[in-house]
């Protein structure tokens, strides 16, 4: 449902947005099934990172907005948390960036913390909202 069409386009300000994987425009050195294979997994893995305060992940509270995965296999990920007061807020980009390295071809990770937009609960998914029953 929603994985598949995060890894079309070319930004994603959610995870519920079409386009969560930026694998730019210009022709690429990884052929395109490595790619899409590489962002399904990169997805996957972030869906591993669970916020310690809310029994949800990352991605599904919406707080990825980006993922680039350039032709050098290094992947660019910007994300925001709930609050710029998170306590979680020094060790969630590590969280994350060990997530995304442990998924196969992928050389290394980034990870920046955006503050703009302002991250509010519309960018959850229904499987978060589902998980913090917030219909």
């Amino acid at each position: 449902m929603m994985d598949e069409a995060n890894l079309a386009g070319t930004e994603s300000v959610s995870p519920v947005d079409d386009d969560a994987v930026d694998t730019t425009d210009r022709p690429s050195s990884v052929p395109a099934d490595e790619m899409a294979r590489m962002g399904e997994d990169i997805i996957g893995a972030l869906k591993t990172v669970y916020d310690p305060e809310i029994p949800a992940d990352l991605y599904e509270l919406g707080l990825i907005y980006k993922i680039v995965i350039d032709d050098d296999r290094m992947v660019n990920i910007e994300m925001t948390l709930t609050s710029p007061a998170c306590p979680s807020a020094a060790e969630l980009p590590g969280q994350i960036k060990h997530a995304v390295t442990s998924v196969s071809g992928v050389r290394d990770a980034k990870v920046a913390i955006v503050w703009e937009p302002a991250w509010d609960p519309s960018r959850m998914s229904d499987e978060a909202r589902t998980v913090l029953n917030m219909w």
